[in-house]
């Protein structure tokens, strides 16, 4: 798969602060079932918490509540793995119906997102008993008054067998966008239970779906087997329900239903084209209604039409060159969306990834996007693959740099040159969102420590020479020094750059600053298995 499929290819300011080697934890007794609080992230606005609840007896627990108070100043925005239901800062936790009995010596974990710094919860029970067993402590703290009824089920109350509807996650309307690639099921071996098991699935505000194919002036399926084919075992299942030979809709598409119902807040887009497959829009231009028909009939196919709630063109290179050349003319991309949203209506989303190229006449120039915009919800320019081992001898130089900076080896390619352009051009800024690789990019046989070396050629990569995810690289390569707003590191010979919670929290001082609708990255099997880039996009935007 080259510098496509992973859409152009994987592609300090206030920042997540990762769980250290030791977590904060708050353990409440020592008997026979105990519930742990642990703060997996905390930046100052927010938090996230996980909780193990674990079974120290020899026989089995059929279920458990936990019920605890969270202190002043601290409320739960969105949970996972369990039921949860609150009255003031009185919250009750339950067993979801899938979990299944804890055995002897099992565990358990669950885990919420809550608003301001995290606070350790306060007077919890299990089961009515101390969480250590014995009698009900006396409380340590008096809950506030109410002067407005409960906004979800009492305590007393038993709580629904299926998940209330979860409070998005506070970014402040801003939108927090991740590709999920649907070859990914594959080697990489990520599966939709990877978003929901990260704790990424609570941080999320849309998911891309990435990629149908753009074929014959239609849209078409890019991958049948993995899109609705592939049966699930419980144990990789979302739900933990395996799929049956039977059933009507299998694959990543009804694992996402899944993923749906446990974070109603979530929405998913199905995106079309990529480097790869964007040739096929030139056709699409040609009759753009007749394709807006045929993606229609598809994303609103009966077997899947409530998993996708709107379309997103990845159309990299309208009316100019890039793994062909397109001569549609300026207006052949506008005329694309307005299809779509004609044929969509107002109610869905329809989207676009678009280039980010910033230079004097580049492809920015090439296309009308701003006459685009008034049929788009909101438009990704591809802010990272600027640079990299696609140019082999070099000069090295950050794939995704936020700002230009003495040397930089193309003017125009950096982030900000970009958004500027848009805006000049007339795209509301709070229909831009920024990019964000979760990948790095780096050259071997490099000498110079500093940005504008030679190389002799792509470093090693697990799935593509010159490519390496982030959550590879922060072990194997440590990000050393900073340049134009992102990262970048030698060791050995390689040289990589890639950004980090720490420039990822910059970039979204950024994208506040500009008034951006949000961010967006590529892709989710980049991060690490708690999410850490996540939680920082999350975490930076407020």
């Amino acid at each position: 798969m080259n510098r496509s499929l992973r859409r152009a290819l994987w592609a300090g300011a206030v920042v997540a602060l990762t769980v250290a080697a030791v977590p904060v934890t708050s353990a409440f007794g020592a008997g026979s079932v105990t519930a742990t609080f642990a703060k997996a992230q905390d930046w100052g606005t927010g938090h996230e918490t996980r909780v193990t609840v674990a079974n120290g007896s020899s026989a089995s627990v059929d279920t458990w509540r936990i019920e605890f108070d969270l202190p002043s100043g601290t409320t739960i925005s969105s949970f996972w793995d369990a039921d949860v239901t609150s009255s003031g800062n009185h919250y009750v936790a339950v067993k979801k119906s899938w979990a299944g009995p804890l055995g002897p010596g099992a565990s358990f974990s669950w885990g919420y997102n809550g608003t301001g710094a995290y606070k350790a919860p306060l007077n919890c029970t299990v089961n009515g008993a101390p969480c250590g067993g014995g009698s009900t402590p006396p409380p340590t703290t008096t809950a506030p008054p109410t002067t407005t009824p409960p906004t979800t089920t009492p305590p007393t109350t038993p709580p629904p067998t299926t998940p209330p509807p979860t409070t998005p996650p506070p970014t402040g309307g801003k939108k927090v966008v991740g590709y999920f690639a649907e070859w990914g099921v594959y080697g990489r071996n990520y599966h939709v239970k990877n978003i929901h098991t990260s704790g990424s699935a609570a941080k999320l505000t849309h998911i891309l779906y990435a990629f149908g194919n753009t074929t014959g002036g239609r849209c078409a399926i890019g991958d049948s087997y993995a899109d609705y084919d592939k049966a699930y075992t419980a144990a990789d299942s979302v739900d933990g329900v395996a799929d049956t030979w039977d059933q009507p809709l299998r694959g990543s598409f009804n694992q996402l239903r899944k993923l749906k119902k446990m974070y109603p807040h979530l929405k998913v887009i199905w995106s079309f084209g990529g480097w790869t497959w964007s040739g096929g829009f030139t056709q699409a231009a040609q009759n753009p209604a007749a394709f807006a028909d045929s993606c229609y009939n598809l994303v609103e196919d009966p077997r899947w039409a409530d998993v996708f709630d709107g379309i997103d063109v990845d159309w990299e290179y309208p009316n100019a060159c890039g793994l062909q050349c397109d001569s549609s003319g300026p207006n052949a991309f506008k005329n694309v969306v307005g299809a779509l949203r004609s044929k969509f209506g107002s109610s869905a989303l329809v989207t676009a990834a678009i280039t980010a190229d910033g230079s004097n006449g580049g492809k920015i120039d090439a296309t009308d996007y701003a006459g685009a915009a008034s049929s788009l919800n909101w438009l990704m320019p591809m802010t990272y693959d600027y640079f990299g081992a696609f140019n082999p001898q070099g000069p090295t130089a950050p794939h995704s740099p936020l700002t230009s900076y003495t040397g930089i080896p193309q003017q125009g390619f950096n982030s900000d040159a970009a958004i500027q352009k848009l805006k000049a051009k007339g795209v509301p800024a709070s229909k831009l969102l920024l990019g964000i690789g979760f990948y790095g990019r780096g050259w071997t046989g490099v000498t110079q420590t500093a940005p504008g070396g030679t190389a002799t050629g792509a470093a090693p990569g697990t799935y593509e020479p010159g490519i390496e995810d982030y959550k590879v690289l922060k072990n194997t390569c440590p990000a050393t020094s900073t340049i134009a707003g992102t990262a970048y590191a030698k060791c050995g010979s390689n040289w990589w750059s890639y950004d980090t919670p720490s420039t990822i929290g910059g970039k979204m001082t950024y994208a506040k600053n500009q008034g951006l609708g949000g961010a967006f990255f590529w892709e989710l099997s980049g991060d690490t298995g708690n999410g850490e880039l996540i939680g920082a996009i999350k975490g930076g935007l407020g």
